[in-house]
């Protein structure tokens, strides 16, 4: 799988462009179309095609404009990259905190990073710079994530640092998750269908008396989870490992 990055444009004509300021010099009759449609469009596409689909030719066909009247609103795909990102998180749910516990907070964050990457897949073929575009989106999201953190007995560069970690694991559980799925759509069977149609050959391959643990344990959790590998129990069990760890860290 290829990965792209954002923040990958001219940095001060990216940051214009996500927060509203005129960044391209433009002549000619007035414009037909927004800025918001073409990210709307880059959306579209990604949704449906996956990120190699988008490009400013199918963009603009999306849009019903020419290919360079595209250039006239946007530099280029880096710059059409970060402004589709920033609009994803930009429209992402945030509810103030009631009085939830840390634990809960940090859970209902990881939640909804959860569900955004699961709902678009694409955005686990995006690699984040240590620079990121900090569009609208960006800044709201980090913000508002942070806050779940607010009297945890954490410092500064601590929460940072947890945060991070917490959305690290998220973004690794999904990007497996999307690759079993993928794994299954390629061969057009399940985990179920795969192990039977090669059950003779791994009985034989499969020696308990050479492998004994791999046996023993993976006829366990494949009789557990119904699968040799299962999204939902590993979602629950890596979650619950996070947050014990950030909890010795916050009683610490």
């Amino acid at each position: 799988m290829s990965f792209e990055r954002t923040g990958g444009g001219q940095p001060s004509r990216t940051l214009a462009l996500l927060w509203g300021e005129p960044s391209v010099p433009r002549k000619g009759p007035s414009r037909s179309i927004t800025t918001t449609q073409i990210i709307d469009a880059s959306l579209s596409i990604a949704d449906e095609s996956g990120l190699g689909a988008v490009t400013m030719r199918a963009v603009a066909e999306r849009v019903g404009v020419s290919t360079m009247s595209v250039y006239t609103y946007v530099p280029g795909k880096p710059e059409l990259l970060d402004l589709t990102v920033d609009a994803l998180y930009l429209r992402m749910a945030r509810m103030p905190w009631g009085d939830e516990t840390w634990r809960d907070r940090v859970i209902a964050v990881a939640e909804s990073n959860r569900a955004l990457l699961m709902a678009h897949p694409w955005m686990t073929e995006i690699a984040a710079l240590s620079r990121p575009p900090l569009g609208p989106g960006v800044m709201a999201k980090y913000e508002h994530e942070l806050s779940a953190f607010d009297d945890a007995g954490l410092d500064d560069v601590e929460v940072d640092a947890a945060l991070t970690f917490l959305l690290g694991f998220v973004q690794s559980h999904c990007r497996s998750a999307h690759d079993a799925e993928r794994a299954t759509t390629d061969t057009a069977m399940t985990d179920a269908q795969w192990w039977d149609a090669n059950q003779a050959i791994l009985a034989r391959a499969l020696d308990p008396a050479v492998y004994p643990r791999a046996a023993r344990i993976g006829a366990a959790a494949g009789n557990a989870q119904g699968a040799a590998w299962s999204a939902q129990h590993a979602w629950e069990f890596g979650l619950e490992r996070v947050l014990d760890g950030l909890a010795v860290l916050i009683a610490r």
